[in-house]
């Protein structure tokens, strides 16, 4: 595996759950009565009946060379948890709750991760087109516990998968075809929690590629762009899944990502759906009284982590789930590519005034710095009027001409305030502005950014 791999499946364990435990729900609540939300593939004849989803995921993605591909198929697989009672004759009974001193059940609906390898397959040999039985068991097994037990049942789930390449412009077009073949009784055809069981859950694959590089198909290199636009996708996003700079690694993600996605390293474990909202979640788990907790423990064994690790959290990593400061921009007025004209939106999107920085004698300055005006070009004669104020600085500006000029607003102005809020500044030239910082680090505007996917 590439070294990309850990990091591929972290994101890929993130998609896995996305939607199974947003947050740590009682079993009443409105969302716990429609649970499976994404990457669902019903059995045969589900969609058609309404009662279920389409069977169906297909990927196209393109690979530079030679190579060979290994492909990974991931799903959740349904588990029903059954809670039985123990009478006082020995027997066992249905109930939807089992209680016992410091511990509660309910009968509910579980899942299990199902993973499967295929591969390597060589693109350029005799091996494909190929398809393979994808299958994920049935299973029965019983948990004795006080006053009762729990049974958890999985019915199997069958399905294919068929890959197949063919050439495209110098690289090798690749297609994934991934089937639920799985059938359902007659009888249970329009039942809704049969079809659920019998559906693969939050279904994706992984990628890896030895040999080649895949090509982004968000943002192609310019000979790779027809044939680009040439793949398809059926309730897929396929997404660069490795570090920046890995052309090794695929996700197909039933899900919209953006190439190389990562996890926010601000949040320890995996919190929820691992993305921005763990701070805003983790902080109403922590006004949930101690019944609502025992609730949503009694759900999953996965809300149970999830509140235990809440209630333990500590300040620091609360902190971190805050987020950072970062510079979203931390460089000068960007470099216009040659050629790109000024009403280009290419160069209108390239520049950001309200974040951008010039150096004036060699200190960076942008918005916020803290400035001396010193105006020497007379360009507007009530310039004069303003020399040696200190001032705020707004924006930083760049002509059509490649002249630079900074937006102000005086200090002492008692309409500064006002001046700001609808967007008329002073403007002057970068040597018309005597920096009252004295080195780089003095001042770097920075703004929160939302973390980026992750736990």
């Amino acid at each position: 595996m590439t070294t990309g791999w850990d990091r591929a499946r972290t994101i890929a364990d993130a998609v896995l759950y996305e939607g199974y435990l947003l947050y740590p729900y009682r079993a009443s609540s409105a969302k716990n009565q429609s649970r499976w939300q994404f990457g669902v593939l019903g059995p045969q004849g589900a969609a058609e009946a309404a009662f279920g989803e389409d069977g169906t995921l297909s990927a196209q993605f393109l690979v530079d060379g030679d190579a060979t591909i290994t492909l990974v198929v991931r799903f959740l697989h349904l588990q029903r948890r059954a809670v039985e009672k123990r009478t006082d004759d020995g027997r066992y009974e249905p109930v939807d709750e089992l209680s016992s001193t410091g511990s509660s059940w309910l009968t509910w609906d579980e899942a299990v991760e199902s993973e499967l390898t295929f591969g390597p397959l060589d693109l350029a040999g005799s091996g494909l087109p190929a398809t393979f039985q994808v299958a994920a068991p049935a299973s029965n097994a019983m948990e004795e516990v006080d006053g009762g037990r729990l049974v958890r049942s999985r019915r199997a789930v069958h399905g294919s998968l068929t890959v197949t390449s063919e050439p495209d412009d110098g690289l090798w077009r690749v297609t994934a075809l991934l089937r639920n073949t799985t059938t359902v009784a007659t009888d249970l055809a329009c039942d809704k929690e049969a079809t659920i069981a019998a559906s693969m859950i939050g279904t994706h694959l992984i990628a890896e590629v030895i040999g080649g590089q895949l090509v982004s198909l968000l943002d192609p290199p310019d000979p790779a762009a027809a044939a680009v636009a040439r793949c398809h996708q059926h309730r897929c996003f396929p997404v660069l899944a490795g570090p920046p700079g890995d052309h090794a690694l695929l996700l197909i993600s039933p899900i919209i990502l953006y190439d190389h996605p990562q996890i926010a390293e601000q949040s320890e474990g995996a919190l929820y759906d691992s993305t921005e909202i763990d701070e805003i979640l983790t902080l109403r788990v922590m006004t949930m009284t101690d019944e609502e907790k025992a609730q949503a423990r009694a759900t999953d064994p996965l809300a149970a982590q999830i509140i235990d690790r809440c209630d333990g959290m500590s300040p620091e990593a609360m902190q971190r789930l805050h987020g950072v400061l970062r510079d979203p921009h931390a460089g000068l007025i960007p470099e216009i590519p040659d050629g790109v004209d000024w009403w280009d939106p290419v160069a209108d999107n390239a520049v950001a005034p309200d974040i951008d920085a010039v150096l004036v004698s060699g200190v960076r300055v942008t918005r916020g710095s803290k400035v001396r005006l010193r105006p020497s070009r007379r360009a507007d004669a009530q310039d004069m009027f303003f020399a040696g104020r200190v001032a705020t600085v707004t924006s930083v500006h760049e002509t059509v001409d490649g002249d630079q000029q900074v937006g102000v607003t005086v200090d002492d102005d008692p309409a500064a305030d006002l001046h700001d809020w609808y967007g008329r500044y002073l403007y002057f030239a970068p040597d018309e502005l005597e920096p009252l910082e004295s080195s780089l680090e003095s001042h770097s505007e920075r703004s929160p950014t939302w973390q980026q996917l992750g736990g």
